[in-house]
């Protein structure tokens, strides 16, 4: 149906309702329980009725509009605070504003499924992204089986049934690690937080190129730390007050691999004469630490274009395939070349 032709009558007939708990619905009325509004708000959006949603309609001269929403987990920081994702963000700004498109950050944070679900039923945006899987894996794939219209940032898991766009964290993973084997490193750290999938992966890569190149991990190498430089200090003098001997280090993240590198420094622990360190992401800061970070790099310009490009297509009708963006290792001077 199209939007002048749909009536409240034609809705009150598909949701099994009253013309009134329509109305009541669409206006957002106490009166209604809240499952209900959530079945009349996503069939009067299939039926492309206009209606007030918490979310705002198309900012003027704009095609289209993509919703970025952050989720969060109790104990954790807000992840669009880190560069990584302001620079994800941005280059997904810069593929919307090429497509005409309008992008909204939400201040909502869903905690649970039902958040979730409210979240997708209550905004009248053609697409939402999630900046971030973390803990909310088993979610989304409930999600999915309801609403089709987003995307996750983050990796490709076993059982998963919606879209999500990451890099290729394993041969990410591996392409760091190997690169430290290659300089003759034998004992080398990673430090990260493996709950969360994608650094999981990226460690799976870290075992993988250890298997390669015939050498044994060291479980005692392994340490947690969140995308935080202070997490990534403590974990790294972790490790030296224990008097574990390492020769290099792979940070999950770029803010992990700095962190490592300012706590080598206050140790009197050279980098890299001592310690070889790679990160990963390249966000902006890593060519203008001391020294310079060498890292794996993600192209966010072409992932901000894919989600973008899947977002819109969506919003069609067209079925969305995860998909996983190469990654490319960026040699500069924590790994002794310039």
């Amino acid at each position: 149906m199209s939007s002048n032709r749909t009536r409240l009558e034609d809705l009150a007939e598909i949701a099994g309702v009253s013309i009134a708990t329509v109305s009541r619905a669409l206006n957002n009325s106490s009166a209604v329980n809240d499952e209900t509004k959530r079945r009349v708000w996503k069939i009067a959006r299939e039926q492309n009725y206009s209606f007030r949603p918490s979310m705002p309609a198309l900012i003027s001269g704009a095609t289209a509009t993509i919703a970025l929403i952050i989720p969060t987990s109790p104990g954790r920081p807000t992840q669009a605070l880190t560069p990584f994702f302001q620079e994800l963000v941005g280059g997904i700004s810069d593929a919307a504003r090429s497509a005409d498109c309008d992008v909204l950050i939400s201040h909502l944070a869903p905690k649970s499924p039902d958040d979730l679900a409210h979240v997708m039923s209550t905004n009248r945006a053609d697409g939402v992204f999630f900046l971030g899987q973390s803990l909310f894996h088993e979610r989304f794939n409930k999600l999915a089986e309801t609403e089709t219209r987003f995307v996750v940032w983050g990796g490709q898991l076993q059982g998963q049934k919606y879209c999500s766009v990451g890099s290729d964290n394993v041969k990410g993973g591996m392409r760091a690690t190997s690169h430290l084997l290659n300089l003759g490193r034998r004992r080398i750290a990673f430090i990260g937080d493996i709950r969360v999938p994608e650094v999981l992966q990226r460690y799976e890569g870290y075992v993988e190129a250890h298997a390669r190149a015939g050498e044994e991990v060291d479980p005692t190498l392994i340490v947690a730390a969140r995308f935080e430089i202070e997490s990534a200090e403590a974990a790294m003098n972790a490790l030296l007050s224990d008097g574990r001997n390492f020769d290099g280090v792979f940070g999950s993240s770029d803010l992990v691999a700095l962190g490592a590198i300012r706590s080598l420094s206050q140790a009197g622990r050279q980098v890299p004469t001592d310690v070889s360190v790679v990160g990963y992401d390249n966000i902006g800061l890593a060519a203008y630490s001391l020294p310079s970070l060498t890292t794996i790099s993600q192209d966010l310009g072409k992932a901000g274009r894919v989600i973008v490009s899947k977002l819109l297509a969506a919003s069609d009708g067209v079925p969305m395939q995860s998909e996983r963006l190469p990654t490319e290792l960026i040699v500069r001077e924590s790994c002794g070349l310039a």
